[in-house]
């Protein structure tokens, strides 16, 4: 009898043992949940194309570097789904809304242009539009193939 008093009472501790370890894994992971949660978010740097520095005058929108596409684009699909016209005044930017026409400024040579965005792109680091071949061509962009222009948002 007394034996069998003790192995009941050896399965008790047992069991309490296995529930006090299960107990404390179970508030563990509380604790670590609600610590985690009271970690500070991390920081991302927004990517900007121009210099920190550099101020923008009312109504300019951006300033950067710009180059053009020409013929081994022509006729093919742009991005807003009509065929890219070489001749036409139109030009590629990342994130301005399409059909939103802006006036580009070709900032050595003072010869601007009126586009309007039908593409995506430049997908080249450090450029911030891409013109169409007729409007490089007006602002004197052809044969130095890239330039610093000022973009200027006109009707959106």
């Amino acid at each position: 009898m007394k034996r069998e008093r003790k192995d009941e009472r050896l399965k008790i501790k047992e069991g309490k043992g296995k529930k006090a370890l299960v107990l404390s894994f179970f508030i563990f992971l509380l604790l670590s949940f609600i610590f985690s949660a009271c970690a500070p978010a991390p920081r991302f740097r927004r990517h900007r194309t121009q210099k920190q520095t550099e101020k923008l005058s009312r109504g300019v929108y951006q300033i950067g570097i710009a180059s053009y596409y020409g013929k081994q684009f022509h006729n093919r699909r742009t991005a807003n789904g009509e065929k890219y016209d070489m001749f036409a005044f139109t030009c590629a930017h990342l994130t301005l809304q399409f059909g939103t026409r802006i006036k580009v400024t070709n900032l050595d040579n003072g010869k601007w242009v009126m586009v309007r965005v039908n593409d995506r792109g430049p997908f080249v680091e450090g450029r911030i539009l891409d013109l169409s071949y007729a409007a490089a061509k007006k602002i004197g962009l052809v044969l130095t193939g890239t330039a610093k222009v000022k973009i200027e948002i006109v009707a959106p």
